[in-house]
């Protein structure tokens, strides 16, 4: 039976509660304005803490964005480790994979939205972020493992860099296009259906 995990105390505790007020209300700012034109003031007047806390907790606003990616690839990937442990297929995992991206989208707003998928394309994201660090990425892979494995998926693929395309690809799809609801789903449809065919055995 484990320990029960201590909670942080003194110092540590008023730490990470300050840091918590600064992300919460940096994430309230930049869902209503974006990042870029996101206002430090307005976000350390809305948390109660100096310009410098914010800086010491988040050395810029896209070190706020990466600790909100990190925490929503977590969630999503919680709910799709969830669905792949049942009976599933490939048609079925990606699809899944699509809605839980989509499902970011309706928790941080459409523009904040935009902004997290687009940390996948910008050239400052850390030098050492490696595609291990998404939790997403490694848990499609192993699908498209098991998939090639059992025969569903052509023999020949290379699960890495079918993952990588079908996810990179839906994030820059998502990032550059803002149709109806209606228009979207279908072209998501397509989307998959398209990437399926491509590792469809021959």
């Amino acid at each position: 039976m484990n320990a029960p995990t201590e909670k942080p105390r003194g110092r540590e505790a008023q730490r990470l509660e300050t840091r918590k007020r600064v992300f919460d209300a940096a994430v309230a700012e930049f869902r209503r304005t974006g990042t870029a034109g996101a206002d430090v003031g307005a976000i350390i007047e809305a948390a109660g803490v100096a310009r410098g806390t914010f800086y010491f907790h988040f050395p810029s606003k896209e070190h706020v964005l990466l600790e909100l990616e990190r925490r929503e690839e977590a969630r999503v990937a919680k709910e799709f480790a969830r669905f792949v442990a049942a009976p599933h297929d490939l048609p079925g995992a990606l699809a899944k994979a699509v809605r839980l991206v989509l499902s970011v989208e309706r928790r941080v707003g459409a523009i904040l939205f935009k902004d997290v998928l687009g940390l996948h394309f910008a050239p400052t994201r850390p030098p050492d972020d490696e595609w291990t660090d998404h939790p997403l990425i490694v848990q499609v892979v192993e699908e498209i493992t098991r998939a090639r494995d059992a025969g569903e998926a052509a023999a020949e693929i290379d699960p890495f860099h079918s993952a990588v395309f079908f996810l990179l690809g839906l994030y820059a799809l998502l990032t550059t296009t803002s149709d109806s609801r209606a228009m979207r789903a279908a072209m998501l449809d397509n989307y998959v259906s398209t990437a399926l065919r491509g590792m469809e055995p021959r």
